[in-house]
């Protein structure tokens, strides 16, 4: 039996960041990863390779429609899918690679196979050979599995998951997208970017439900104006795939119809991914729902064996996976560092993008909160009039008692890098005070923050 400090079990955002900063602290550490490659869902088939494509994707939309804007008059543009699937793949391969030199540096003795929990500091790895594990601290780290539908059975073909949408040999004429959250509006951007005709179906009244509905309705107006079909209110009852493609059942507005599309890409959501880890413990360990039960320490109900990320509350976001390792590490090796008690965001990466943190309007109204808005839209900055990018405004939201930042959503370009700012501001507990009477460099997008935290603070810059 090999013995460590630390066993990780799963190699994703937040496995792999735990076992490259506890090797920093000195700790022997396994990370067992089923994969053949490092990263987890996130670098391998989720995060990354979809922003590839949507930059890819947008990139050949944008000199398709507005090159002429700029004087560049580009012709005869064509796709090469295989190329830009290759293109893809080396973004993924060059941070795969990278992630495991880490590893190699930090002496992690990384381990590929798929790991069972036998008894309370136990692990066997099923691989080529079988190996068995032991250390005083294990920690889960698995990740999540996308769920689906029994009305809508993946195939792999005909019915995809969001893996299978990132790899489509070629581009599908009429694309049927399940689910309007962020997974199915972005690879919905990307197939009608390269000439799909999407549908996007979505049960609830309006996309991305959990952003601030202002932002959620203006996204979908610019989807639609960009090809999208976007129907809200949409139930899907039942599915019939044949030779040509897949008839869907539909129901809105307690009408009943027909959609026949070629392909079928199911994005309703994640769940968590413990139905092998757990092994011969699955009885002892305390659940919460889908989810694994845990305490402050992430710790389950069975000592010495921890939780993070997609398989314990909270939001299933990568940067919420590191930041789980993160705290834990500290933990483990007997730090005093406090929890992140910080907000954090949730983007959505489309064009223009979406970006929130903190609360919205109508969880504030629901809590019986007073609160102030501020907005200021893109269509006033500089920059984005600039760069033809002008869609959106950012909305500040502030405690009319103390002054303090309550949420912030950003619907825009460069959203997801612009809602740092507010998200470092919230996490010192600060007010729209402190952006606004901060210098931002001129002419740039964070403008608009500023702009916005202003009118905030009662003292409006560039609005009538």
């Amino acid at each position: 039996m090999e013995s460590f400090d630390l066993i990780v079990v799963g190699a994703g955002p937040g496995g792999y960041v735990l076992a490259l900063d506890a090797a920093r602290k000195g700790l022997s550490c396994a990370l067992i990863e089923e994969r053949p490659t490092l990263g987890g869902t996130c670098l391998n088939v989720g995060c990354i390779p979809s922003k590839a494509l949507l930059e890819s994707s947008q990139l050949f939309h944008r000199l398709q429609n507005d090159g002429t804007h700029h004087g560049i008059e580009a012709t005869e543009l064509s796709i090469n899918l295989d190329a830009m699937m290759a293109r893809k793949d080396e973004v993924v391969k060059r941070l795969t690679t990278g992630i495991d030199a880490l590893m190699k540096k930090r002496q992690v003795e990384v381990i590929h196979g798929t790991g069972h929990l036998v008894e309370p500091g136990v692990v066997t790895v099923q691989s080529q050979q079988k190996r068995t594990l032991q250390a005083p601290k294990i920690v889960l780290a698995t990740g999540s599995l996308p769920v689906e539908i029994p009305i809508l059975p993946f195939d792999g073909k005909r019915i995809v998951d969001s893996t299978q949408a990132l790899s489509f040999t070629k581009v599908p004429k009429r694309l049927a997208v399940v689910g309007g959250g962020a997974v199915g509006l972005e690879l919905g951007s990307v197939w009608s970017r390269l000439g799909s005709q999407v549908t996007i179906l979505e049960a609830l009244d309006r996309i991305v439900p959990s952003a601030d509905e202002d932002a959620s309705k203006a996204l979908s107006k610019s989807l639609q104006s960009q090809g999208i079909t976007i129907r809200t209110g949409c139930r899907v009852l039942g599915s019939q795939v044949h030779s040509r493609g897949v008839k869907l059942a539909l129901e809105e507005q307690e009408k009943k119809e027909e959609l026949a599309v070629d392909c079928v890409l199911v994005a309703v959501g994640r769940i968590p991914n413990t139905a092998s880890v757990l092994g011969t413990l699955d009885q002892q360990i305390t659940m919460d729902g889908k989810k694994i039960a845990v305490n402050a320490s992430m710790e389950t109900s069975v000592p010495g064996i921890y939780a993070i990320g997609d398989l314990i509350h909270g939001p299933m976001l990568a940067h919420k996976a590191e930041e789980d390792a993160l705290i834990l590490s500290a933990h483990l090796s007997g730090e005093t560092t406090p929890p992140w008690g910080g907000p954090l965001p949730a983007v959505v990466y489309t064009h223009p993008e979406l970006a929130w943190v903190g609360s919205t309007e109508h969880e504030l109204q629901k809590q019986g909160r007073p609160f102030k808005v501020a907005k200021f839209p893109f269509a006033a900055n500089g920059r984005a009039l600039a760069q033809g990018e002008h869609e959106g405004f950012v909305k500040l939201l502030s405690s009319p008692e103390d002054e303090r930042l309550l949420g912030a959503c950003i619907l825009g370009p460069g959203a997801s890098e612009l809602i740092a700012e507010v998200v470092s501001v919230m996490a010192f507990g600060g007010c729209a005070e402190d952006i606004a009477f901060t210098v931002h460099a001129h002419p740039t997008l964070s403008e608009t923050l500023r702009e916005a935290a202003l009118e905030q603070a009662g003292r409006p810059l560039h609005r009538g």
